[in-house]
């Protein structure tokens, strides 16, 4: 099987983008891990599969899985390259798409100039929607790792994600404390676990420890998740500039009942095909 791709990136979060609207694609499991390594493939942090939506009313179905084979329900920086994707490869003729994902609708939306800006939908915070082992809803929860407390706030962007606030991001055991997060027993489907420091009250300094990927340059939905959470702890206003180490992203959110948006780059690095 013969494939095209694109080779893109949302702030150093990279991805292979294929077409499966114009091709037809049926890739295995092993095939997508050989696909993802950066020595025998083409690397990638995730896989994207654009494909004809299954509900009238949408534009695409959109669909994710990490650099190990494993499918997951959503990526926001991936939303931006997707929304950049369709329309540099005129599949639609549209700004704003309806995109089908795992858990929902997301609407996003190419600015030109390698911006785009998501509508990622609204946050959940009941911990069976996590999914989450607790007794019931609250702005933050203790946490035992190895016999440390820590106050998280959980929150489901279309994914999973506990999300600390740290004194300085750059001295936090990201490695360490994300892979016991990721991987606690009280979150059955594994989490992704956001650091974030305060800068001010509209600005946070963001890394994320991903699941199945470790920490990655960025993290769309981590960012939206760490300002949501903020917001709800009284610590953010209602737009934040997150920094992220593979650049900065813009998140807006004015509260409960209403949806988060993302603003961001996307860029295609390079197009190519490849025999698998």
């Amino acid at each position: 099987m013969r494939l095209k791709f694109s080779k893109m990136q949302g702030l150093g979060n990279d991805f292979m983008v294929i077409d499966g609207v114009r091709q037809a694609i049926n890739l295995e499991h092993d095939q997508i891990r050989r696909l993802g390594d950066r020595h025998f493939g083409i690397g990638f942090d995730q896989l994207l599969l654009v494909e004809p939506p299954i509900a009238d009313g949408n534009d695409f179905r959109y669909r994710i899985f990490n650099n190990d084979g494993g499918e997951v329900e959503q990526c926001g920086n991936g939303a931006r390259c997707f929304a950049k994707f369709v329309c540099d490869q005129k599949l639609t003729n549209k700004k704003a798409i309806r995109v089908e994902t795992a858990r929902g609708v997301i609407i996003p939306e190419y600015l030109g100039k390698d911006q785009a800006v998501v509508d990622m939908g609204i946050p959940r915070f009941r911990p069976v929607e996590i999914p989450f082992v607790a007794e019931g809803e609250a702005i933050t929860h203790p946490l035992d790792i190895e016999g440390h407390a820590c106050d998280i706030s959980v929150v489901s962007m279309g994914n999973p994600h506990a999300v600390q606030v740290v004194d300085d991001v750059d001295s936090a055991p990201v490695g360490k404390l994300g892979a016991l997060i990721e991987n606690h027993h009280r979150f059955p489907e594994r989490v992704n676990a956001g650091f974030m420091q305060i800068v001010s009250r509209h600005e946070i300094r963001l890394r994320v420890y991903e699941r199945a990927a470790g920490e990655t340059l960025a993290c769309g939905t981590g960012a939206c998740a760490a300002v949501v959470s903020g917001i709800r702890r009284g610590l953010l206003d209602a737009k934040v500039q997150v920094h992220t180490r593979g650049g900065d992203l813009q998140i807006e959110w004015h509260g409960e009942g209403h949806p988060v948006r993302m603003t961001g780059p996307a860029v295609t690095v390079f197009q190519g095909e490849i025999d698998i």
